[in-house]
């Protein structure tokens, strides 16, 4: 499958988890894959091998999405490199949890510049070269936790839900232009952080989920990649939730 041949795609926080997976598929379905990362260049340039062994293009481009200049140096750079700029996924993301009561300052900012800001400053680095292209695909990585809520994650909720907001406001603006953009919203996905928890914890959470499992980061892989494929051109401003169906 090459549904992606010539296409450059930019996978922002790609050096693990749902980052890598998508990256990964990407390349699999035929695009030039952007691996960025802000301090794990290692990972991210084992993920770029991984590519390079299946015979796709990819390369490890560094910097912090928090950072608005070098946000937009980083993106000059790779238009400079590859031409273009077909796919931006923008997935970069942090959490620190903490009780309201307990929330430093700091913790609040970490996760809103990080998740919220950052998603703004690839989108706002990216758009001119789509605008020209006439043709983009922005799918932005929030979460059901935006949608939902949860105990000790205002900063988190915060974030996720102000990508949802601006996911919705940024597609009627770009829709002229050929240009679509959407948001998948992930459940509780097979990860680092879920991999920690104990049998006990794992069944009390599958039991409000009805699939009764957990997700894996190559099923939203497959969300990220429907969404930026040509069957979804009718598609703009969504929110789809990969989860299970946790958000019934």
């Amino acid at each position: 499958m090459a549904q992606f041949e010539g296409k450059v795609a930019v996978v922002t926080g790609g050096s693990r988890g749902i980052g890598r997976a998508i990256a990964l598929a990407f390349g699999r379905a035929g695009a030039h894959v952007v691996v960025t990362c802000t301090r794990q260049r290692e990972a991210a340039e084992e993920v770029v091998a991984a590519l390079q062994q299946m015979g796709r293009a990819g390369q490890v481009c560094q910097f912090d999405v928090t950072d608005y200049a070098a946000t937009t140096a980083a993106f000059d750079e790779i238009v400079k490199l590859c031409g273009r700029v077909d796919i931006l996924v923008s997935n970069a993301g942090v959490r620190s949890d903490q009780l309201l009561v307990r929330m430093k300052p700091e913790d609040w900012d970490l996760v809103i510049h990080t998740n919220l800001s950052g998603t703004f400053h690839c989108a706002r680095a990216v758009v001119r070269t789509m605008l020209r292209q006439r043709w983009g695909r922005i799918i932005a990585i929030t979460s059901v936790v935006g949608l939902m809520g949860n105990v000790g994650q205002t900063n988190y909720a915060a974030s996720k839900a102000g990508i949802i907001g601006f996911t919705k406001a940024l597609a009627k603006e770009l829709a002229p232009r050929g240009i679509t953009v959407n948001a998948v919203a992930p459940g509780f996905i097979e990860t680092d952080m879920t991999r920690e928890l104990s049998d006990t914890q794992r069944q009390a959470l599958l039991q409000h989920i009805p699939l009764g499992s957990l997700g894996t980061p190559e099923d939203v892989a497959a969300c990220v990649l429907f969404l930026a494929s040509d069957e979804a051109r009718y598609i703009t401003g969504e929110v789809v939730s990969v989860s299970g169906g946790l958000t019934i």
